[in-house]
């Protein structure tokens, strides 16, 4: 439903703002651009979505390998104590714990089409244990909260719609979307723990926790000390060997399953295929609708508003023409990825503002969209707090990847 709104916004405001640009500016070209927009982005769209398909039937194919091989388990075996203790309320043994480990691994991994079904599963599991049907349990919430935080280990969308745009390393916001999420998860994670009164001082927590924290504190104060040259190409090299190293990890694992990884490899590139198809439509949808309100010249005034801001409170402004995609992405992930695409087409895939966008883009997931369909799917009405943690998290996670977009790239 929020899709639905934004689009019918788009063109109604588009629609205002040229009229009062004829009538009051006699601005004679304003509706002439704005009809060459719709023709524009729908071939744009088109074009785009066509393109994905090599790059995403190679990533759908890996993943496939990965998961017959056993990789989403792996992954529930070495996060399962630390889960067990954020849920206390669910049975230890309950059937819910592997869903939402599995879940959750899947995310990680940029698994959308395992992630969804095994998260539904969980809320369903959860549902069961849960004495008031139409009100979210604690549990219920920290699963969600955690969801719609988006740690992902491995952004593979992004990087396709990088690699189609031109970007010369796709792979060099892998890092800073890393650390981007892991901000955004932090902060939603302790938000509900604060809540629910949870103890994150628990030894088990406390491990888990420090040492990701400690990571990620080396991992920056690291790139702190390099050179700006240097940053980016250093980043780019440890990108590419940890996604290969993956790649590898992944048919080593079906080989030891005694999988056949090469058909696994084409069931999951067949998936692939038909995934950049389906997404012809809602791409060609949400780009023309913002193709016409950027021609309107709406988007320029709100973007000039905000650097007109930034300056007045002595603030770098460089990062005022990625913010579309931060503030679309907790209503819409089909928005977010329009405002991306348009960024990137506008100023360059590896501009300044290409890949803050495409950082913003992974640095958390569409909160309204994920409550919607989990609670929806189980009949809860009463969310109590998820919306405001959700929303604290997307907070933290386009914060921290302003700040770490400026440290990489800038």
């Amino acid at each position: 439903m929020a899709l639905n709104y934004l689009w019918i916004f788009f063109f109604v405001v588009a629609f205002v703002v040229g009229l009062i640009k004829l009538i009051f500016w006699g601005d004679m070209g304003v509706f002439p651009d704005m009809v060459n927009a719709t023709f524009d982005m729908a071939k744009t769209g088109f074009d785009i979505s066509l393109g994905l398909t090599g790059v995403l039937t190679l990533w759908l194919g890996i993943m496939k390998i990965g998961e017959r091989g056993g990789i989403i388990k792996v992954f529930s075996r070495l996060i399962g104590p630390f889960f067990n203790k954020l849920f206390p309320e669910i049975p230890k043994g309950h059937d819910a714990h592997g869903s939402i480990m599995m879940n959750l691994a899947a995310n990680m991994l940029g698994l959308d089409n395992a992630a969804t079904p095994l998260g539904l599963k969980a809320m369903n599991q959860m549902q069961e244990v849960n004495p008031q049907k139409d009100v979210a349990s604690n549990a219920q919430i920290m699963f969600l909260v955690l969801n719609t935080s988006g740690l992902t280990i491995i952004p593979i969308s992004i990087m396709v719609y990088r690699a189609q745009l031109g970007a010369v390393n796709p792979s060099d916001i892998f890092i800073p979307i890393l650390l981007a999420t892991y901000f955004s998860t932090i902060a939603g994670l302790i938000s509900v723990a604060i809540m629910q009164k949870i103890k994150l001082w628990d030894k088990v927590v406390l491990a888990y926790l420090g040492g990701l924290t400690a990571f990620i504190i080396a991992v920056i104060a690291y790139f702190s000390s390099l050179e700006k040259e240097q940053i980016t190409a250093v980043s780019t090299v440890v990108s590419n060997v940890f996604l290969f190293s993956i790649i590898i990890a992944f048919i080593l694992l079906a080989v030891r399953k005694k999988v056949n990884v090469y058909e696994s490899f084409i069931d999951g590139a067949k998936e692939g295929f038909t995934i950049a198809i389906k997404i012809i439509p809602y791409l060609v949808a949400i780009l023309v609708a913002i193709g016409v309100f950027r021609a309107s010249g709406t988007m320029d005034l709100m973007i000039d508003g905000a650097r007109w801001i930034c300056l007045a409170l002595g603030v770098n402004p460089d990062f005022v023409e990625a913010l579309p995609t931060a503030m679309m992405k907790p209503l819409s992930g089909s928005g977010a990825r329009g405002m991306m695409v348009d960024a990137m087409q506008t100023h360059g895939a590896d501009s300044f503002v290409g890949k803050l966008s495409s950082t913003l883009q992974g640095a958390t997931d569409t909160t309204f969209y994920i409550i919607a369909v989990y609670f929806g799917s189980v009949g809860i009405k009463n969310t109590r707090y998820a919306v405001t943690c959700g929303l604290i998290a997307d907070f933290a996670g386009i914060i921290a990847a302003i700040a770490i977009a400026y440290l990489f790239f800038h």
